[in-house]
């Protein structure tokens, strides 16, 4: 798959990978952590999560802007990986209950302004190691390729959150549970004497406080779990630091593999020896590539819209509507290191099926199956090479108990896990098409990808009709009862469809930004598609702004209807896109 590819892909791939672990590490708690600290209602967490994210993607505008027109792609990717560190670092500092907000804003603000200098400019240094004849037929198979250390980067860091937030959990003599935050704070603002379930607030709390070995005055404890819990994610953010860290050394230490990529057209335009290098466009030109583009980010607001409800509302009807623990089968899924030996597993019967692969490939390929099934196995049963049980619960062998406990959080890593392991087979998948002549334009693969994210909706609207009578406004912000909580699998299902929808659109539009951009506006036009998927994050509060008041299955309905219907806008134009763009 890297082959045929400049070495600077390689670069800016693991450059953007330690970025991207840091944030999706700090995202896969963050309503999470408002929720619990500051007792934000769902609809109020949504809201700064909307918000939060659109600047985040808004940024890049001043970013590509900057870069076009000042100091070049190489300095504004520099100076933003600077300023997204000493956000994390502000994020990091652990502050009591209910304090701390203006640090907390602050920092946000200053992630999102490192992150306008880095992610845009990033991605049009990549298209531009492809402007190179030898390249430029590999340029959307790059994308693919840049897009998957994206999510690697994004798989480990649910779970590296959790690890992080529960051992601060464990050492302070507590473990999580998703129930107490609200609870705890419904006691703190004198509303023990609420009902919930048949008994009231205070009756609840009591037995999960003794549940975490606590035994006393239960104001103490609600403030004590939350200082906790809020200190155990103010470390989780941390880790976004040292992985900075990491793209810094890569990004500045290889930096002579993409140094030829790094030259904007105003430099061109003050250097004699590049003037010859730069591509004149006519005003027709210039005007339809922009209309194309306009449409392409106007359709993708609805996409991200309904995407990044992913760090939103569904991760808060994982943790409100979804059962808290599994058997050791399907705990599987929860359990990253337990499920990457099955993934690579099957990974190499691609490789052994693959009919040019030579006999000494299929044979390593054929070991690799044999030893990550072996490793899938002990993992699951918890055996060791000898067939005795392991009962140290740190050990890889140490397997899975009959009901497994799981954070809310760990859903989030489905939709970087399925992005690695699906983007060989979609990259195979256009490959054939292209071979047969038959590969659709990428406005038209944006146009499918719609529709695939509205089938993903459809699947968590039939899964919340067995949860009518249990909306977010009838269990007000309290976890539901335990016998209507739904299986995982409702969820997990959703985000695989909404990754064959996220392969279809993402990688594929920022390929065709880098392709279609007039020259003299690359880094614009990248924070351009960037902008969009900002309004579409700021679309997130919007629509979370109908959490409290509709049935679930009308709430993602709402995302089924503007999918389809901005699905149905693109294949309305599409003749027009695709003649501005030959």
């Amino acid at each position: 798959m890297l082959k045929n590819h400049p070495k600077g892909l390689l670069v800016a791939f693991f450059a953007n990978m330690g970025e991207r672990f840091g944030y999706y590490t700090m995202l896969a708690i963050f309503t999470l952590f408002l929720q619990a600290k500051y007792g934000y209602t769902a609809a109020g967490a949504t809201q700064i999560f909307g918000i939060f994210l659109a600047f985040v993607y808004f940024m890049p505008l001043i970013g590509g802007i900057l870069a076009d027109k000042v100091f070049g792609y190489g300095k504004t990717i520099s100076m933003g990986l600077v300023v997204m560190f000493l956000g994390y670092i502000l994020l990091a500092i652990p502050t009591p209950m209910d304090g701390g907000k203006v640090l907390i804003f602050t920092a946000l603000a200053v992630i999102s302004l490192g992150t306008g200098l880095f992610k845009g400019n990033l991605q049009a240094l990549v298209g531009n190691l492809y402007d190179d004849p030898k390249y430029s037929k590999n340029r959307d198979i790059a994308f693919n390729i840049f897009y998957m250390g994206i999510n690697i980067g994004a798989m480990f860091a649910p779970t590296a959150a959790d690890a992080v937030s529960n051992w601060i959990l464990n050492k302070k003599g507590f473990f999580y549970n998703a129930d107490i935050p609200a609870l705890a704070h419904k006691f703190l603002e004198n509303k023990g004497h609420e009902i919930i379930d048949g008994v009231t607030v205070s009756e609840k709390l009591t037995s999960l406080a003794a549940q975490q070995g606590y035994v006393g005055d239960l104001t103490n404890f609600s403030t004590t779990y939350i200082n906790t819990l809020s200190e155990s994610y103010h470390w989780a953010f941390g880790v976004a630091c040292i992985s900075l860290i990491a793209s810094m050394i890569i990004f500045w230490g290889f930096k002579k593999y993409y140094k030829s990529a790094d030259i904007t057209e105003t430099q061109k335009a003050k250097d004699v020896n590049l003037k010859s290098q730069m591509v004149e466009l006519t005003p027709k030109q210039i005007k339809d590539r922009l209309y194309a583009l306009g449409m392409v980010f106007f359709v993708v607001i609805f996409f991200w819209m309904a995407f990044h409800q992913n760090g939103a509302a569904m991760t808060i009807f994982a943790r409100d509507y979804t059962v808290g623990q599994v058997g050791k089968y399907t705990n599987i899924w929860f359990d990253l290191f337990g499920l990457l030996p099955i993934a690579l597993a099957l990974g190499s019967i691609y490789f052994i099926l693959k009919p040019r692969s030579s006999v000494k490939y299929k044979i390593i390929a054929l070991v690799s199956f044999i030893v990550f099934s072996l490793l899938a196995i002990l993992r699951i049963e918890g055996l060791s090479f000898f067939g005795i049980e392991n009962s140290n619960p740190d050990s890889f062998f140490a397997g899975y108990k009959e009901m497994n406990p799981f954070t809310p959080q760990k859903f989030q890593h489905f939709n970087p896990f399925f992005i690695v392991a699906l983007t060989p087979i979609i990259v195979s998948f256009f490959a054939y098409l292209a071979k047969k002549g038959k590969e659709p334009s990428a406005p038209r693969k944006i146009g499918i990808g719609m529709i695939i994210t509205a089938i993903g909706f459809i699947v968590l609207a039939i899964g919340s009709l067995q949860l009518i009578g249990y909306s977010p406004k009838e269990i007000d912000e309290v976890r539901a009862p335990a016998e209507v909580l739904i299986s995982p699998y409702w969820l997990i299902n959703t985000y695989f469809i909404l990754t064959i929808a996220e392969l279809f659109l993402s990688p594929m539009g920022i390929s065709f930004v880098s392709k279609v951009a007039p020259p003299k506006y690359k880094g614009l036009m990248q924070g351009g598609w960037l902008a969009a998927t900002a309004i579409g994050n700021y679309g997130v509060g919007i629509i979370g702004i109908f959490w409290n008041k509709l049935p679930l299955w009308a709430f993602w309905g709402i995302l089924v209807v503007c999918c389809l219907l901005s699905a149905i806008f693109i294949f309305s134009i599409m003749r027009k896109l695709e003649e501005a763009t030959r």
